[in-house]
């Protein structure tokens, strides 16, 4: 219990997605006053699975609609906002770019401008991601290099944090911009992403399946360090330091996609089991991983769980999710 965020009004939007799921029930550990700004209801959602769902007060509505966050910011009486609601998918991006826009880019500015309009919230944290920094030659990505994305997910969120950065430097907005890598562990309901989909395989006796040619290297950031670092953010931003800036959360681990897939075969114990590489991947970029040394130094946040413990204790999870499930 670190005590900073007991009995404050917390906004989470987003709050039933994967790593929402997880920053509201660290939330709620820790005696905040939750307010889940939510579009749609998840019966399987680690929200509600966890039991977070009913210690918490649901406020229903779009980000598109700003009538409706002004009023949640209002009336709840909010005093921070994690932004971590989003359309999260690379591959629904591209199929319909128009509603990724609207939620991630019209949302955020809705957001920045409810929190802007209200004098009683005193801090954002704003969840962008690794994808804005684009494809470069020279890896890890620092919070210095230049912001760029050619495609519709990438394109997204480097408005996201732009918008950001442009409501500190105008309004002094008191924001805090967390860019992650990729998120993995218990409560990924998303099945296109590497680690659930592997898992899922493996629990029905099925080859697991590779889109690209398993050689993309990516930080895998597990969820619930995921989660400690955007409170450590939030706990951060009085500091002149930390507001408005941008941080880098990973594990400064890079691994192959084909990596990944052997460790949970190996921890699957079902070695007869062989991936199918189908290397259809396109507009992905090769590497990413980033440097979080303005994290340690700033945040004094490190990440402390490594891949091979957080591959197992999300196999466990999915093992009891899908046998809950099948029962």
């Amino acid at each position: 219990m670190r005590g900073y965020w007991k009995d404050l009004s917390v906004l989470v939007t987003g709050a039933n997605g994967f790593l929402g799921s997880w920053v509201t029930q660290r939330l709620v550990e820790e005696g905040a006053n939750v307010i889940c700004f939510i579009r749609d209801v998840l019966p399987r959602s680690l929200f509600n699975l966890s039991g977070t769902v009913d210690k918490a007060t649901i406020a229903h509505g779009a980000l598109e609609e700003y009538v409706s966050l002004e009023r949640v910011f209002n009336e709840f009486e909010v005093d921070f906002c994690f932004h971590l609601a989003a359309q999260a998918i690379v591959g629904t991006a591209e199929r319909f770019p128009l509603s990724t826009y609207e939620s991630n880019i019209r949302g955020t500015w809705n957001v920045l401008e409810a929190v802007r309009r209200n004098s009683r919230v005193k801090g954002l944290v704003v969840a962008s991601s690794d994808k804005v920094y684009g494809s470069k030659e020279r890896l890890p990505y620092t919070e210095q290099d230049t912001l760029g994305g050619l495609n519709p997910y990438d394109v997204s969120k480097v408005c996201v944090d732009l918008l950001a950065q442009s409501y500190f430097h105008t309004y002094g907005l008191p924001v805090g911009i967390a860019r992650s890598g990729n998120f993995y562990g218990p409560g990924d309901l998303n099945f296109s992403r590497v680690v659930p989909q592997t898992i899922r395989s493996l629990i029905r006796n099925e080859n697991p399946v590779v889109r690209s040619d398993g050689t993309y290297l990516r930080d895998y950031f597990y969820v619930e360090d995921a989660a400690d670092a955007f409170l450590a953010l939030g706990e951060n931003l009085a500091k002149d330091s930390v507001k408005g800036q941008a941080f880098n959360f990973g594990t400064e681990t890079p691994t192959q996609v084909i990596d990944v897939v052997h460790q949970l075969i190996g921890l699957s114990g079902k070695k007869q089991l062989k991936p199918v590489i189908l290397n259809q991947a396109a507009h992905e970029i090769k590497a990413q991983y980033l440097s979080c040394r303005k994290a340690q130094e700033l945040l004094g946040w490190r990440h402390t769980t490594a891949l091979k413990s957080g591959l197992a204790k999300s196999y466990s999870w999915y093992q009891e999710f899908f046998s809950s499930e099948s029962g």
